[in-house]
């Protein structure tokens, strides 16, 4: 009699991936995967994109650059988008673009956002705005990592009830945050005649 182990069942702690006839493991521990072996969606995720598919363009049609950046979560409104366009922080195949730009599968977006550079190539065309695991799916992130937080000084923290800083502690917080080069230029503004 053969074991549940042998049979290339999941055991019951689910410690290991299962095993087909020559022994070779299958899919991830824990992850649910459909009949081809690709993991499985949950079912909100799945109606998701099937609503955005829909409102999608059909067949050959292009979406806006401005709406797409929107709608896939790389910008928070739409405006902003426009405006990205319009100040050449947008890059579509390496030209600048209008916000009217047409997208298609398989462009790259170069995004210039909040001191950060994005990368993407779309995979999915979407005009609707969807939820963040949707809207990962229409894009291939290509990114550099984000640059590392520095490490900056804390604002100079005060006893409560030690009221308002003097000049003297205020040119030392500045000292501390490394804005020496500004505490010059204001006390040579003073001493201007």
């Amino acid at each position: 009699m053969a074991s549940e182990h042998d049979e290339g069942k999941v055991p019951a702690d689910g410690a290991t991936a299962p095993q087909d006839a020559s022994g070779v493991r299958q899919g991830t521990p824990g992850v649910p995967q459909d009949a081809s072996g690709a993991p499985e969606q949950d079912q909100g995720t799945a109606a998701a994109i099937a609503a955005a598919e829909a409102a999608g363009p059909q067949n050959g049609e292009s979406v806006r650059v401005d709406s797409w950046i929107w709608a896939v979560r790389l910008i928070k409104t739409r405006s902003l988008g426009a405006t990205a366009c319009k100040g050449g922080h947008v890059r579509v195949n390496g030209d600048r673009v209008k916000p009217a730009h047409s997208l298609r599968v398989g462009d790259e977006v170069r995004l210039r956002h909040e001191g950060r550079e994005r990368v993407v190539v779309v995979k999915r065309l979407i005009r609707k705005r969807v939820g963040a695991p949707v809207a990962v799916q229409c894009y291939v992130d290509n990114s550099p990592p984000p640059p590392p937080r520095e490490a900056v000084a804390p604002a100079g923290v005060r006893d409560r009830g030690a009221g308002r800083p003097t000049k003297r502690d205020r040119r030392d917080m500045e000292r501390l945050r490394g804005l020496e080069s500004l505490a010059r230029a204001r006390r040579d503004a003073e001493t201007r005649p």
